[in-house]
């Protein structure tokens, strides 16, 4: 599963990766621990015979067990029909089971909150007792059945999905979502779609819903002919019914975890790809079908190259992903079948040069290896499937667009760890003692685990890297693992062994914390390098063992020195014909690490000029600019013709404006390669408020095909010149394109002129996700100014938003304040009304007031009720 967090780039920690291939690193060989018997002296007054006293109150520290197997589930058989109008699946399941190993005559499912109308064996009328709490069923199954003896259990069932799990504060739990079921939001398509992760599949089909267990399956499903259905495996059959509808039979031939399993129904469009003899298809609504292929970019190029990689072909029947809408998360890794929401749907000049799309393609992608092929064994093991898909966004990104974009990702996943680790603490990677599944779906078990597979392929090289990966997959392939298995691979395969490195960065919490001194004896010629370690002992291992790269720049030519942390303060001396210019500690820029580190911004010109790694240079940039110093602005105007965009980006909001810098500026608008370049120069170029600027913000309007350039042209004319903004802003209304939308929604906002609010009232339907954000904002904020008439519009639209359960509750109550707001000024106007006008305005706020009521009214979300308690009194004065 991908989560998806917006990272800022501004941070006092920089850290880096490298593109090059990795030669292992040798380490000194460990002691042998293996014969020594330790022996601690008896203390003083306790003999053998004395038995000490246990201290009060002592209890084992919590641990979270993988699941007890008990049965094994082989095959799962469904057959499918939905109820829209009560949200409710009519199902019918045969699950084939035996016994795990003992002898049973009972057996144990989940399935949460389920009407049973028959439980039998397969093909018999009898029906079996069984005991049911609502979230578990035990069924007897009136004998024993050995281990090695099968059985097939029948389910006539009704499950109601949306009251066996979540509610409007919590959706996510649910298993199986309708969208739209009633047809009662314009606009919006009719979808069902099933999020399994971690154990809510069992809320529509009864199973052993652990990340342990694995079976194979079928799936019949009974849909409206108008409707697309997707399913695991392959589609065999579709049938064609008298009653208008048809019913679709998926089979998935290959076990997996019941996590894993998934539908989706909706009328959607389907563009295929074919990879190898294998179906690739795109799951998209219909008016984004012609860019199906840019919002699940680089599919089958991303197949190779992972097939490549870890020299197994892709092993699934088919890949297939489709966008829905409501989703809640980032997608979601369903064997063969992967859901996204709808903010991967966008146009192809949306998604210029935005690699979301990508990263999240290649996360899900990957999973299909680490997660779906071979699987977790429980929820403490996580990082065995996420570290691992947050890894290969960096293998893709290296591939693809080379080593700066991949270090700059890498940049973002460390910033992600970093923050959550101030904010809300450490834990180990393997994390036995979370306090619910749930809360292992964080920054540890996704960006840690990925930084800390990174630092492993350094350790051993990349040949060996990708061999243990190898491994590991065909050992374990179609089974479930933990922490140890992995480390077990690379040992075989590099004959290393790895328990210092798997102890310290999976079963040990934490990262270290260095203060890094530099200096130079010029008696010795040597440069002389003191890293301290002053890491919280108390939370952290006190002494991590790193091995790092410590350049030095002496010339400009650069000398690499491969050294080893094993002490808590620990000095090396390096030999250094003379003093150097620089000396860059973690040359790879590989550790996870906070690194403290003083250097001059002499030294800091010398970094950027001389280092190739993206972190070291963007690293003194920062630097450079938090310093001010006179010497720093030619390097800022050097670092414009910068290769990678993201320095000239940077260096864009560094520089100081002069005529020749603004001419710079000017070319860099029409002609960078990079739309986020362009944009940011376009909106330096406008902070000026200088007119001559106009030409180049409308010919950015006209001319680029980058939704967020046009969005700053039109951004900067509505600064530089009024007039041509608006003229530009209405050649551009008949546009569908969210960013266009949502940009001329701002600029009409900033107007502040009413006859403006019927493209708000056009467009309030095509918007969606994120976006809806900005739009119902910038439309609330138009609205004030309009008079009371539309004010009431504008609320009865804002209504549909509070009042709809398939919005999160930021939304809803982003809505219902936009609503007070409305009335908030209707309460002004009143006030400030001659006695003629007040009795229209004070009829007028009563209607919006019982809007607002009914709002309120409906909403059940303690979180978004608590926030309505900060409303002023909506009682208008005497």
């Amino acid at each position: 599963m991908k989560n998806i967090f917006y990272l800022l780039l501004a941070t006092s920690l920089f850290w880096s990766c490298s593109q090059k291939t990795y030669q292992p690193i040798l380490l000194p060989a460990e002691v042998d621990l293996d014969t020594m018997v330790v022996t601690a002296p008896r203390p003083e007054g306790l003999t053998e015979t004395t038995v000490p006293e246990e201290p009060e109150n002592y209890e084992l520290p919590a641990y979270s067990p993988s699941q007890k197997r008990e049965h094994d589930l082989l095959h799962t058989k469904l057959d499918l029909r939905f109820d829209w109008e009560n949200e409710q699946v009519v199902g019918k399941a045969t699950l084939t089971l035996k016994p795990y190993f003992y002898a049973t005559d009972k057996v144990t499912l989940d399935a949460k909150g389920f009407e049973f109308h028959k439980i039998t064996f397969e093909g018999s009328d009898s029906p079996l007792r069984y005991e049911y709490d609502g979230q578990l069923i035990t069924i007897d199954l009136s004998k024993r059945f050995d281990r090695d003896e099968e059985f097939k259990l029948f389910f006539d069932y009704t499950a109601t999905p949306s009251q066996s799990g979540g509610s409007k504060a919590i959706t996510s739990d649910k298993g199986l979502f309708f969208i739209n079921p009633r047809n009662e939001e314009p606009g919006k398509p009719q979808q069902i779609w099933t999020q399994g992760e971690t154990e809510n599949n069992s809320r529509w089909f009864p199973t052993i819903d652990k990340p342990n267990e694995r079976c194979t399956e079928e799936i019949y499903l009974t849909v409206e002919d108008r409707f697309k259905t997707l399913s695991n495996g392959l589609l065999i059959s579709s049938k064609k019914n008298s009653d208008g509808t048809r019913t679709d039979y998926w089979k998935m031939d290959m076990p997996h975890a019941p996590y894993l399993f998934m539908i989706a129904v909706g009328e959607y469009a389907v563009v295929k790809d074919d990879w190898n003899g294998i179906s690739v298809d795109y799951f998209v609504e219909p008016e984004f079908e012609e860019y199906a292929r840019d919002i699940f970019p680089h599919t089958p190029e991303m197949l190779t190259l992972f097939s490549e990689q870890l020299d197994l072909k892709y092993p699934w029947q088919k890949y297939s992903q489709v966008v829905v809408r409501d989703y809640v998360s980032g997608a979601m890794e369903n064997t063969t079948g992967v859901i996204f929401g709808d903010f991967m749907q966008a146009t192809d000049r949306e998604l210029i040069d935005n690699l979301q799309n990508e990263k999240v393609v290649a996360h899900e992608m990957f999973h299909h290896w680490f997660g779906d092929y071979v699987t977790c064994e429980s929820w403490a093991n996580l990082t065995l499937n996420e570290g691992f898909a947050n890894y290969s966004e960096y293998l893709w990104l290296e591939h693809k667009y080379g080593r700066d974009e991949a270090d700059f990702h890498r940049l973002q996943e460390v910033q992600g760890y970093m923050g959550q680790a101030m904010q809300q603490g450490v834990h180990p990677l393997m994390h036995f003692s979370y306090d619910d599944k749930e809360d292992m779906f964080d920054s540890h078990s996704y960006n840690k685990g990925g930084l800390v597979l990174h630092m492993l392929r350094y350790i051993v090289g990349d040949d060996a890297f990708f061999a243990g990966l190898h491994k590991y997959l065909k050992d374990n392939a179609l089974s479930d693992v933990e922490g140890h298995e992995l480390r077990l691979a690379f040992e075989d395969v590099t004959g290393m062994d790895l328990n210092w490195f798997f102890n310290q960065w999976f079963y040990s919490q934490g990262h270290p914390d260095l203060l890094v001194d530099y200096d130079y004896d010029e008696e010795t010629n040597a440069a002389i390098i003191t890293v301290e370690q002053i890491q919280d002992p108390n939370e952290n291992p006190a002494i991590f063992i790193l091995p790092v790269a410590i350049d030095i720049y002496v010339d400009g030519k650069m000398t690499r020195h491969e050294v080893r942390i094993d002490q808590r303060v620990q000095t090396f001396s390096l030999p250094c014909e003379k003093d150097p210019e620089l000396m860059v500690f973690d040359g790879e820029g590989l550790l996870l690490a906070k690194i403290d580190e003083a250097k001059s911004d002499i030294e800091y010109i010398a970094q950027y000029e001389n280092s190739t790694n993206f972190i070291h240079r963007i690293q003194a940039l920062a630097r450079l600019g938090e310093g001010g110093s006179a010497e720093a602005e030619p390097i800022f105007k050097k670092a414009l013709n910068d290769p990678f965009w993201l320095i000239r980006m940077f260096a864009i909001g560094q520089v100081k404006l002069d005529d020749n810098t603004s001419l710079v500026l000017e070319k860099m608008v029409a002609s960078d390669p990079h739309s986020n370049v362009r944009e940011a120069a376009m909106t330096k170029l406008a902070s000026t408020i200088d007119e001559k600027y106009a030409p180049t913000a409308l010919k950015a309007v006209e001319n680029d095909k980058a939704i967020k350039v046009v969005s700053a042209g039109l951004q900067a004319l509505l600064s530089l010149d009024k007039e041509k903004a608006l003229i530009a802003a209405k050649k551009l209304e008949g546009e569908d394109s969210e960013g266009i939308i949502l940009t001329l929604a701002d600029l009409y906002a900033q107007t502040e002129d009413p006859a403006h609010i019927p493209y708000f009232e056009e467009k309030f339907d095509k918007v969606g996700g994120f976006a809806q954000y900005g739009f119902i904002e910038s439309y609330a904020t138009i609205s004030t100014k309009a008079n009371a008439v539309t004010m009431i519009k504008t609320a009865a639209r804002l209504k549909e938003v509070a009042m709809s359960e398939g919005k999160i509750f930021w939304l809803r109550f982003l809505a219902t304040k936009s609503v007070n707001d409305l009335h908030a000024v209707l309460l002004e106007q009143i006030e400030n009304a001659e006695e003629t006008e007040r009795k229209a305005l004070v009829e007028s706020d009563a209607t919006i007031l019982t809007i607002l009521e009914d709002i309120k009214a409906w909403e059940t979300d303690a979180r978004v009720k608590n926030m309505y308690a900060d409303f002023p009194d909506p009682s208008p004065k005497p």
